[in-house]
């Protein structure tokens, strides 16, 4: 599973594999509970509200407090997904919550970020069926936050490393099930496009990123491969289209993408070891057609974008330009690295 020298990537990850097929995981990340007391001088309310009781997955709303002073203009509506290789944290993990406290204050946007089931327990496509259905029930059961002040119609899609993974299959799902006519089976949500901040890919074959970045001690390759050997289905490898997006069909979905007038934004970090295979997703989605933005600082590591004050301002201000109205596709050029 790794060499001789390189760490090992449970002691890493803080997990024990256990003989079911499950993992302890050890990790002891504070978690922060919502406060949406209006009278709490804070800048930025949040609530939590049930999706799937069964599934036990949940969404966490974060609302600018302006917006309860002016109900003249309803606020872009940012669907969240957070990171963790799809078997670590969830919506309320402090450092995930910050961020998008930090989202919605920066941007002026309503922030929904989505607690979905993890792996191995719950191998891919689970936490893929929890984002769509997470889309449905912003659809169906709108909470009263979201029924007074999120402009439905200006919805994005954004996630950090695993969780822009599942933002972008998420995604693909619904422009396979939107009909040839523009029917949007999700009305009166539409989405406008995709916000991927570090997304989480690979594959079999090392990228020159890998190569030079082998011993990482943020995300090594070698701790990425557990990673995939844990939430991946049983029996295939990194060349599955879950892993790798130039497998399966999500090329010939891209060209729905473009159809539907969506745009993509890519963010990440040159000393991140995946910033090859991000530069290859957006090089992937810009062959279809499909307006992509992308922008690599030349520091920073993996999830620097969450974690690190810098990084995180420097991606708020990148999403906060990408979403300003009027949205115009004509704008962008297919793809402008910095």
């Amino acid at each position: 599973m790794f060499v001789s020298g390189q760490v090992d990537p449970f002691h890493h990850l803080k997990i024990l594999p256990n003989s079911d097929g499950t993992i302890t995981r050890l990790r002891a990340d504070p978690l922060t509970h919502p406060t949406s007391d209006a009278t709490v001088p804070i800048p930025v309310l949040t609530q939590d509200a049930t999706i799937n009781q069964s599934s036990k997955t949940f969404a966490r709303i974060f609302l600018p407090r302006r917006a309860l002073h002016n109900s003249s203009k309803n606020l872009p509506l940012i669907v969240y997904f957070h990171g963790g290789g799809f078997v670590l944290f969830s919506a309320a993990t402090h450092f995930f919550h910050d961020a998008c406290l930090n989202l919605a204050k920066d941007t002026n946007s309503i922030v929904v970020s989505v607690d979905y089931r993890l792996a191995p327990e719950h191998r891919l496509p689970a936490a893929y069926d929890d984002a769509v259905e997470a889309l449905h029930w912003l659809k169906s059961n709108p909470h009263d936050w979201l029924r007074n002040h999120a402009d439905y119609s200006n919805c994005y899609l954004v996630g950090s490393s695993a969780g822009a993974n599942i933002a972008y299959h998420a995604a693909l799902r619904v422009a396979a099930q939107t009909n040839s006519h523009g029917i949007n089976y999700l009305e009166p949500l539409k989405i406008r496009g995709l916000i991927l901040s570090q997304p989480f890919f690979g594959a079999t074959q090392r990228v020159p990123s890998e190569v030079r970045l082998a011993e990482d001690p943020v995300l090594a390759p070698h701790v990425c491969d557990v990673l995939w050997e844990l939430s991946l289905p049983v029996g295939v490898d990194r060349e599955h289209e879950y892993c790798n997006p130039r497998g399966g069909d999500g090329g010939v979905i891209l060209e729905r993408v473009r159809e539907l007038g969506w745009r993509v934004l890519v963010s990440g970090c040159h000393e991140d070891p995946l910033v090859d295979h991000q530069i290859g997703l957006a090089t992937l989605v810009a062959e279809k057609g499909v307006p992509v933005l992308t922008s690599f600082s030349p520091t920073g590591s993996h999830g620097a974008e969450v974690r690190d004050p810098l990084h995180q301002n420097r991606l708020h201000h990148l999403v906060q330009n990408f979403i300003a109205p009027p949205p115009s596709i004509h704008n962008l050029s297919p793809q402008n690295s910095a």
